[in-house]
């Protein structure tokens, strides 16, 4: 299986050298915009919730993915949990279909539901130590570190999204993040400023100065799973962005391929981007080798 994937990503690197040959990599797959929190940041949970695709079309959208050339999906929200059919079927039975068909499985949850181990790898959502996760998400930081603490999940992340509330908080939550023994890595991203919420963008001084606190924190040895080179390039957006590598899969089963933001935000502003996917897999396939490991220990390929 090692061998097969391997195989894959080579050949996949190779033919995307040639001239139009753009072929996704990875892909986002928003199951539901229904959500248990109202996070203030969050766009999402504002649209409509009577879009969303039965298992049938679930599996239907999984294999268009696949034949466009997906191998690596991530299952999101809303939250990914609530997501259920008709006919009663259940995330569960999503993620079985999906682990038939790609290489590596995840999803990203707030954490307020169970955590458990359906997928090859979870990532749940902290946004700060207390004050700051509680103001943007409501008074849910106890239980989803309860949550944390509680799984048995063998590849559980938490991933934070940085932004004005938080951002002076990042080095005591990764030390915190630190001492619980079920988290197995620490991702980040800076927040985008959707339409309406441009007071939690956060300016460019003081995404400097996180970026290099993160830097300083891996270098120490803190699990922090993005690599030196990508943090980095998120300091100016430095790196040459590749969105060809992502698509992304709507609830009712559209897909875009290329950027996150693409359909979902009605203006683009490349220079406040702050998705560290991004800059990862765009160094990863310029072969960037500490992009290329990054990779390789988050979705397991060794």
């Amino acid at each position: 299986m090692i061998g097969e994937q391997y195989a894959y990503f080579v050949a996949h690197n190779l033919r995307c050298r040639l001239p139009r040959h753009r072929i996704p990599l990875l892909a986002s797959f928003k199951l539901t915009h229904r959500c248990n929190l109202r996070c203030q940041g969050c766009p999402f949970w504002r649209q409509p919730h009577d879009d969303e695709l039965d298992l049938a079309g679930v599996i239907a959208t999984l294999d268009r993915l696949h034949s466009m050339g997906v191998r690596l999906v991530i299952f999101e929200g809303g939250e990914p949990m609530l997501w259920r059919d008709a006919a009663g079927h259940t995330v569960h039975d999503v993620v079985r279909k999906a682990r038939e068909r790609f290489f590596c499985v995840g999803l990203t949850t707030n954490g307020i539901l169970p955590i458990e181990p359906i997928t090859d790898i979870t990532w749940v959502s902290v946004d700060g130590l207390q004050p700051a996760h509680d103001a943007n998400r409501g008074p849910t930081f106890d239980k989803v570190m309860a949550n944390i603490e509680a799984s048995v999940h063998p590849k559980l992340y938490v991933n934070v999204t940085i932004n004005r509330l938080n951002w002076q908080d990042i080095p005591a939550l990764v030390r915190l993040l630190a001492t619980m023994p079920t988290v197995k890595g620490i991702t980040i991203q800076f927040y985008y400023p959707y339409e309406g919420t441009e007071n939690l963008w956060l300016p460019r001084e003081q995404r400097r100065q996180v970026l290099d606190e993160l830097v300083a924190l891996k270098r120490q040895g803190y699990p922090i799973a993005c690599s030196v080179p990508s943090l980095a390039a998120l300091k100016d957006n430095t790196w040459r962005c590749h969105p060809w590598l992502i698509a992304s899969a709507e609830p009712d089963g559209r897909i875009t391929h290329g950027c996150y933001l693409e359909s979902r935000t009605s203006h683009i502003a490349c220079d406040r981007c702050g998705f560290a996917a991004h800059a990862e897999i765009s160094l990863a396939y310029d072969a960037n080798l500490r992009s290329i490991n990054a990779g390789r220990r988050i979705f397991g390929f060794r």
